[in-house]
């Protein structure tokens, strides 16, 4: 899978989360080049949560990962298992590499969704944005495995 995966979050991990999106980091680093930017997350205390998602979307925006195929994250997104997501890192690797988005707490402007190639979902379970940086990158290791045709189960 020696490819390129680029990650823009809102917010920074917490510490108790960060060893276990490290560990996956550095599984993924022999096979993939993977880049992961935070954005600062807007707080919420006295705005409107329209006024937190633009904000967050305009520096999202601002960040946009060089990727040619970006994925922004919603709940709502098109859900694939953990063997139809391989292939669609494939192809987004066949056409230069994989950029994935992951909104705040209140998720992602409707602007930035548009600006993606595609919106896909980790689950149909509303994930806390912090746990989907960490689920995401689980699933990478996992379409990696199944792309270098390595077992992928434990």
């Amino acid at each position: 899978m020696a490819a390129r995966v680029e990650i823009l979050v809102v917010g920074s991990l917490h510490r108790d989360l960060a060893p276990a999106a490290q560990h996956f980091i550095d599984l993924l680093q022999p096979h993939a080049t993977v880049s992961l930017r935070e954005i600062k997350e807007v707080a919420l205390r006295g705005r409107s949560e329209a006024e937190v998602l633009r904000e967050e979307g305009r520096r999202l925006l601002s960040a946009w990962p060089q990727a040619p195929v970006v994925a922004a994250l919603a709940v709502d997104g098109r859900a694939l298992d953990t063997q139809a997501f391989a292939v669609w890192l494939q192809k987004a690797f066949e056409r230069g590499g994989a950029g994935f988005v992951i909104g705040g707490s209140l998720g992602l402007a409707a602007e930035v969704q548009a600006r993606a190639t595609e919106r896909l979902s980790l689950s149909a379970l509303t994930l806390p944005h912090q746990l989907a940086r960490v689920v995401l990158l689980e699933q990478l290791f996992r379409a990696g495995k199944i792309l270098r045709g390595e077992p992928y189960h434990h």
